[in-house]
């Protein structure tokens, strides 16, 4: 399969090395100086490149027809253009906030863990993100996507960086030298905690996973996420 990497950052760069390891080639490389945009010998795109370029990146190729997975964050507020994009141009196109497997089933255990807790409003929510120095964005697109499921089972109906108000669910961001990514969501009472977390240990889980997603993807039509992929939630 030929995979046009659209951002070749750390990222980029991790997915070429698994892609090639899994006898794909590259097809082009995209950085922030490209000026020509030559698609015709790309199967499918893998977009990490960053918020600001992301939403160009991806309409040419959706406009090219070639298949999107895109994994930049802080340019959702417009995701619904490249649906419309997407649907217009009868492509593929599949956004995830994280592609390793194993945050993908920490979504499903949160998940199903605001659902537990909605009937204790004892316990107040909060989450913890912590990411390297050169992470751009904040909180990151997972800690959104983690506050987003809780807010849609639970009493709180938003999230906040500042002080949080009864309703609201308070995401403490760090950036830390050289972590990859750890979120960790905690219930606390006053006689109690709950808490889950899950901690990247390298970039590797969510390259594979990108790659993942490209060879699925590849020849589909429609607008898809990582549950289709890995057929799980």
């Amino acid at each position: 399969m030929k995979i046009a990497l659209l951002g070749y950052g750390k990222m980029g760069k991790s997915i070429e090395t698994i892609a090639l390891n899994r006898n794909h080639t590259i097809s082009l490389k995209v950085s922030s100086a490209t000026t020509a945009f030559d698609f015709s010998n790309t199967d499918v795109a893998i977009d990490f490149s960053l918020p600001t370029t992301a939403v160009a990146n991806i309409k040419r190729a959706l406009d090219a027809g070639v298949p999107v997975i895109s994994g930049t964050t802080g340019w959702l507020d417009q995701y619904q253009d490249i649906l419309d994009s997407c649907k217009e141009k009868n492509g593929a196109f599949l956004y995830a906030s994280n592609f390793s497997l194993g945050v993908n089933i920490f979504f499903e255990i949160n998940k199903r863990l605001s659902e537990l807790m909605s009937d204790f409003p004892e316990y107040t929510t909060s989450i913890e993100e912590i990411h390297h120095t050169q992470k751009l964005d904040a909180p990151s697109g997972t800690a959104i996507t983690l506050a987003e499921q809780i807010i849609e089972n639970t009493k709180y109906n938003n999230w906040t960086l500042d002080q949080a108000q009864p309703k609201e669910i308070l995401i403490d961001v760090k950036r830390i030298e050289n972590v990859p990514g750890t979120h960790e969501i905690t219930y606390n009472s006053e006689i109690d905690a709950i808490s889950i977390k899950h901690t990247a240990h390298n970039r590797q889980g969510f390259a594979l996973g990108a790659v993942i997603a490209a060879e699925w993807i590849k020849d589909k039509k429609g607008v898809f996420s990582m549950k289709d992929v890995l057929n799980i939630g």
